[in-house]
């Protein structure tokens, strides 16, 4: 065995001769190959348990779950451990523990045969588990309870019954006879019997039963590493009916494997069964239809040409921000040429991207964030933003991820996971990041370092697909528009915040110094006119869509956009340039569609002709 997994099952085989009690957690469900390498069959996790103990030593190797009951042993082997157990009980001197028998006489547990399964109730299983590790013994035997996250209930909610459980456990664990007994042929020993939950996650148990207890040991069973994901792709090689074919040592199958991370082995062997009902898919398209029920990922489709007109795409609603819209065209083309370790690197679990918009309010940050998730993703509605001021206290980061179990909210799961979750391929806009609490930035270290996060639910959600961006004015109140060195100042602005307010110059790093992207402030008023001229757009749809009208004509739309634009507040930027549409346009055209049109049919097909009075901001409307 090689990889992450044989350290694992290392750790298992050890820990069974030091421990009474192994928590074994994590990507418990996954199957194995076991030591005759490319050769060697698949086991799971029971069965490389089994085989581990028995090597270890244990004679009988004993699988309980609350729905199949007692398996791994013979009937008579099962009945004798718990008749033993019994008479030693009994016959034990001193005191014996009371295990909540009415009085004391000691009932057999009794095992029901159904279907070839032993069925046996948790009281009675566990009252054999706690006897026959209170005394030592020379043929310890190991308890093996699967499904053990089945087994409790909430952790702050537990019942009289399962403290009952709790307590029975761990007083056997506890107060048991610490002596050893040598295994023949082993050279080594082991601490009377054994008990081995095997759980989905470590939380889902009462920390009660292990937290601070040397007796326990948790050992997690990793995702399979990248070795372990090729050496699976490997042995699938002649299921897999992908274009171009697997091939050892090839760049596609390296690109592959690095695409496939987070998966488990069953899921690879799913994929190459899913393969053979999808022929002929690339690897890209068949991992999206996997993941997400999507064939095609809007990053295969990330083309030359049209990264080629990105600057163009994007210019076409941002206006007055060219060393922005080259910064990020510059980031884009780094990340399709693989050279920026984010698009074909073997760290595809990390967002495609993450840049750091900087600079006074309404330059049009937002506009260009919303404008990169229509260009990459071919929908403006894949741009989701989180307004980060509602973020501002210490347990907000509950909001992005749910809240534990047990907690209120708990059900719904957390905003941002759940908003992945329903839309892998997504741009991730965090707005005005400088105003979320320091605890919340902790969560995107994890995002761009790892590329996943773990919701209160415990299912792991991936970033790999999201486009990242954050947004911040930080030092827009103390740089001068008038600064020839306002860019720079506003980068240092953001080091400074980062090091010394927040103290966090890992999310920085994180980030990039490189990705740090300042915008201009607006003086120009031609570029105000430019913004102006561009939310005519939405106003010309809405009037046609609702009013049918045919076409809105200006008498000379510059002088007029320039009329609008002498109202703003230069520092308002283009959000003041839409206030004053609003105030000047769009307010007077709706009073003369009510007043003067009324309904729809009269306007249908028709014109409206927008007339100005001198220089001055003020229309009249004519219907033609």
């Amino acid at each position: 065995m090689t990889g992450e997994h044989s350290f694992w099952q290392e750790a298992f085989r050890r820990e069974s001769g030091i421990r009474r009690g192994i928590i074994l957690h994590g990507n418990v469900g996954d199957s194995f190959l076991s030591s005759g390498g490319m050769d060697g069959a698949w086991e799971t996790v029971p069965a490389v348990v089994e085989r581990l103990l028995k090597t270890r030593g244990f004679r009988e190797v004993v699988f309980w779950d609350r729905v199949s009951g007692v398996s791994g042993v013979a009937p008579r082997t099962w009945r004798d451990l718990a008749s033993s157990a019994v008479e030693r009980d009994v016959t034990a001197e001193g005191v014996a523990y009371d295990f909540g028998e009415p009085s004391r006489t000691v009932r057999t547990p009794q095992a029901r045969e159904q279907g070839g399964a032993m069925m046996v109730t948790p009281d009675d299983f566990l009252a054999v588990v706690s006897r026959a590790m209170l005394k030592a013994r020379p043929d310890p035997v190991a308890f093996v309870i699967d499904w053990s996250h089945l087994l409790f209930g909430e952790n702050n909610a537990l019942t009289e019954t399962e403290r009952g459980w709790l307590l029975r456990m761990g007083k056997a664990i506890r107060d048991g006879d610490p002596g050893l007994y040598p295994i023949a042929g082993n050279g080594g020993a082991v601490v009377q019997s054994i008990v081995v939950f095997i759980c989905q996650g470590l939380t889902v148990l009462p920390p009660i039963l292990y937290q601070g207890n040397p007796l326990f040991k948790e050992i997690n069973i990793p995702l399979p590493s990248r070795h372990e994901r090729q050496a699976a792709v490997l042995r699938f090689q002649d299921l897999f009916d992908i274009d171009p074919p697997v091939q050892p040592q090839s760049r596609s199958l390296a690109d592959m494997v690095d695409a496939m991370d987070g998966f488990t082995l069953r899921d690879i062997h799913n994929l190459a069964i899913l393969s053979r009902q999808q022929r002929g898919m690339t690897h890209e398209s068949l991992i999206s239809l996997y993941r997400f029920g999507e064939r095609h990922s809007p990053w295969e489709q990330l083309s030359h040409d049209k990264l080629r007109k990105a600057k163009e795409t994007l210019e076409q609603r941002v206006k007055g921000q060219e060393s922005a819209i080259e910064a990020v065209n510059r980031i884009l083309i780094r990340a399709y040429t693989g050279l920026s370790g984010l698009q074909h690197s073997s760290k595809q679990r990390t967002p495609k991207g993450a840049l750091f918009f900087v600079g006074p309010t309404g330059v049009g940050k937002t506009e260009l964030a919303r404008s990169l998730a229509q260009f990459l993703f071919g929908d403006e509605e894949a741009c989701i933003r989180f307004d980060m001021s509602e973020f501002n206290h210490e347990h907000a980061d509950q909001r992005l991820v749910g809240a534990p179990p047990g907690y209120v909210g708990f059900e719904q799961g957390g905003q941002l996971t759940n908003a992945v979750k329903s839309r892998p391929f997504s741009l991730l806009l965090f707005d005005e990041i400088e105003k979320a609490h320091p605890r919340i930035l902790d969560k995107f270290l994890q995002i761009l370092e790892d590329g996943r996060l773990t919701d209160g639910k415990g299912d792991t959600v991936q970033f790999s697909d999201t486009f990242i961006v954050f947004t911040s004015n930080i030092g827009a109140a103390q740089i001068s528009p008038d600064d020839p060195s306002s860019r720079d100042a506003f980068i240092e602005h953001v080091r400074r915040h980062f090091v010394h307010e927040l103290k966090r110059p890992e999310l920085l790093g994180r980030i990039g110094g490189g990705n740090i992207i300042p915008f201009n402030f607006m003086k120009d008023e031609k570029f105000l006119v430019d913004i102006a001229r561009v939310k005519l757009q939405p106003l010309r749809r809405r009037l046609k869509e609702k009013w049918g009208i045919k076409q809105l004509v200006f008498e000379d739309e510059t002088r007029a956009l320039q009329a609008v634009v002498r109202m703003v507040d230069k520092s308002s930027g283009g959000r003041g340039v839409l206030n004053a549409l609003i105030s000047a346009l769009f307010d007077p055209m709706a009073r003369f569609l009510f007043d003067e049109v009324g309904t729809p049919s009269r306007s249908e097909g028709r014109c409206i002709t927008v007339m100005q009075a001198g220089d001055r901001p003020i229309f009249e409307f004519d219907l033609e």
